[in-house]
């Protein structure tokens, strides 16, 4: 009974979210944030770049400091999708899975949502595989959620990162 309890209480809290200054999220915004942070990483491992693009609003931050310092970057969302769209492909495969996804609305039309990573990039028999957290910041335009900026944390790694992040640049190139 008490497992049952503890179980029930956990379920609760992701669905209806701590108390925020913007109050708790419907279910049918907690299921389009969800539905627009799988569709970056869904989207990308498919190069479905339209529904990669439809995820962001006009303007994003991407700060991917965690992983290649420098700094956040802020630029159109279509540059964004771009730069993904000519490397990505370079990759044999993809494969980006987003879990965890938690939600926080901070007022009526801007949301915070967090999920935990692993992203694994192969070309022939060799991998790059990334773990870690993603922090999105999302704005309501309109009827739909859009993400206006997106930080990685990166965890832990394993594989050649700069030696097949290489090669998907030179054979991006080449396609």
């Amino acid at each position: 009974m008490k497992t049952f309890f503890f179980a029930l209480l956990a379920a609760s809290t992701l669905l209806i979210g701590s108390a925020q200054a913007g109050g708790p999220l419907s279910s049918e915004d907690r299921l389009a944030i969800n539905r627009v942070v799988t569709a970056i990483a869904a989207g990308a491992d498919r190069h479905d770049w339209d529904r990669v693009r439809g995820a962001f609003a006009q303007t994003v931050t991407t700060d991917y400091t965690s992983l290649f310092g420098g700094e956040p970057v802020t630029q159109p969302a279509d540059a964004l999708v771009e730069q993904w769209s000519k490397f990505l492909p370079g990759f044999e495969a993809t494969q980006h899975l987003v879990t965890n996804i938690s939600i926080d609305k901070i007022s009526p039309d801007k949301a915070r949502a967090e999920a935990d990573f692993q992203a694994t990039h192969r070309i022939e028999s060799d991998l790059w595989v990334l773990g870690g957290r993603y922090q999105y910041e999302l704005t309501r335009f309109g009827v739909g959620w859009r993400v206006t900026s997106l930080t990685m944390i990166a965890l832990w790694e394993t594989g050649d990162r700069a030696g097949l992040i290489a090669r998907a640049g030179k054979r991006a190139e080449k396609q």
